[in-house]
């Protein structure tokens, strides 16, 4: 999954992007180097920022979402405004990513209403104006795992399909560093049976571990996506589309050399 923000203060790439003529190369750029889905958004969610108008998310989306819709590739939008949802889902959008988990007001009733859109529903500890001031203490995957099938369920009682659910730990989202690192460890427990979606690109974690500043962070990026796949994530959402897609080619290859062999790691060939 591509990153493309249409936003002026994303943590990563904030400014870059922020036109519809901008946005457009980017994602083109992002599709040449590999990517199977483009992530939408228009309002930046890192830690300490602001919501952004509704008629102003819409100014900055919808161009692009209309425009990208006729190239016939998956869309993701992340949003958690139901209006917002329901303009990008009418215009053609294809998956819904709402780091509330659609516990705005109207949001489950939009999904529940387009029976082909997916929907990601992420976990989060606060809000993102104040999510990293006092993160939750201790282990967290029950906490998150709870949450997530509380969510799940109120969605599928609407009458939507469990095959079109992924659920994102929240990577960064009101969590500490140990927290973050404790999601990847136990990828397969909270995130089985539905398929599991991390954004590990280019989060503070990865420079807190590495000393790395963000525009550094490519290579730690890159294998915290391999590290989640082999974990057991089913989309990793990245930045660095090239470099993780190559990362994966050499991982993928390793998997059918194991398949091949009858390897694992607990039973090494024997001779």
């Amino acid at each position: 999954m591509g990153i493309v923000n249409v936003t002026p203060d994303s943590f990563s790439d904030g400014g870059q992007h922020a036109t519809p003529t901008q946005a457009l190369q980017h994602a083109e750029r992002l599709l040449a180097d590999g990517a199977h889905i483009l992530d939408l958004g228009a309002e930046s969610t890192r830690p300490g920022s602001l919501p952004v108008p509704l008629s102003e998310e819409l100014d900055r989306l919808m161009p692009l979402v209309k425009e990208v819709v006729r190239w016939g590739v998956p869309i993701s939008i992340d949003t958690y405004k139901p209006a917002v949802m329901q303009a990008v889902l009418e215009a053609g959008a294809d998956i819904i990513n709402d780091i509330w988990a659609l516990r705005q007001t109207g949001a489950r009733e939009v999904v529940a209403a387009h029976p082909r859109c997916g929907v990601c529903l992420m976990h989060m500890n606060g809000h993102p104006q104040t999510m990293q001031l006092a993160p939750q203490e201790g282990p967290l995957t029950a906490t998150v795992r709870d949450f997530l099938n509380e969510q799940t369920q109120a969605l599928l009682a609407l009458g939507v399909a469990p095959e079109r659910v992924s659920w994102d730990p929240g990577i960064g989202f009101g969590k500490t560093v140990a927290q973050n690192f404790e999601m990847l460890a136990v990828q397969g427990v909270w995130s089985a049976p539905y398929a599991g979606l991390v954004g590990w690109s280019r989060k503070s974690s990865l420079g807190s571990v590495t000393g790395c500043s963000v525009e550094q962070r490519l290579v730690p990026s890159v294998v915290a996506a391999v590290l989640a796949v082999d974990a057991g994530a089913r989309i990793v959402r990245v930045h660095d589309v090239r470099e993780t897609c190559q990362a994966l080619q050499v991982w993928g290859a390793l998997q059918q050399a194991r398949q091949a062999l009858n390897v694992t790691e607990t039973n090494p060939p024997q001779n």
